[in-house]
Order: structure tokens, then sequence, then C-alpha cells
């Protein structure tokens, strides 16, 4: 299975970086490394398990850092649509994932 991650998660992920480099030298990194083996490794071997949140979107939680990982799939791609932080208000990520 092929994973596409959108030009919109990629913001997301950025983000993370830099929140958590702003915190701690070299967390930010770590975050990438940790939230890239989850989008790459762990993705595509349960895709198809994970709850669904809005319409045909579904979220994995990430295991070390409270940030999920939102996409779709078809027979061919797994689709990343965003990549975000856990401790925000809930409609705020509805609202994100349905302007997607």
């Amino acid at each position: 299975m092929r994973v596409d991650i959108q030009p919109e998660a990629t913001e997301d992920i950025w983000a993370g970086y830099l929140f958590y480099e702003e915190i701690q030298e070299g967390l930010g990194a770590d975050f990438y490394s940790a939230l890239m083996a989850e989008i790459l490794n762990r993705l595509p071997t349960i895709y198809s398990i994970k709850p669904l949140v809005t319409g045909n979107v579904r979220w994995l939680l990430t295991d070390r850092f409270p940030w999920a990982i939102y996409y779709s799939f078809d027979d061919e791609v797994i689709t990343v649509h965003a990549v975000l932080d856990c401790r925000q208000n809930p409609d705020q990520i509805r609202n994100r994932l349905t302007e997607d």
C-alpha cells in the first residue's frame, strides 16, 4: 500500500516539529522520526481497522506524542489528510477535516 501525505498534512508535521523544538532542542526531531515511523510503518499494517471520524476519514493516535494522523484509503493508496495535536477543541478538528 502506498502512502500519500497531502501538503496540508506536511504543514501540520512541520508545525509539530517547530512546536517541540521550541520546548527542547532535539525533541522536534524525535517527534518527526516517531511520526514518520507511524505513518510509513504502522499505518499501512492497520489502516482498515481504525475508527471513522467523519465521512471516510479515519484516525490513528500516535504512540509517543498526543497527535493523531487523519487519513482515508482506497484499494491502492492511503491518503494522509491531516496530522493534528489532540489537545485542541474536537470541533476544530472536525471542521478542519470537513474542509479538506
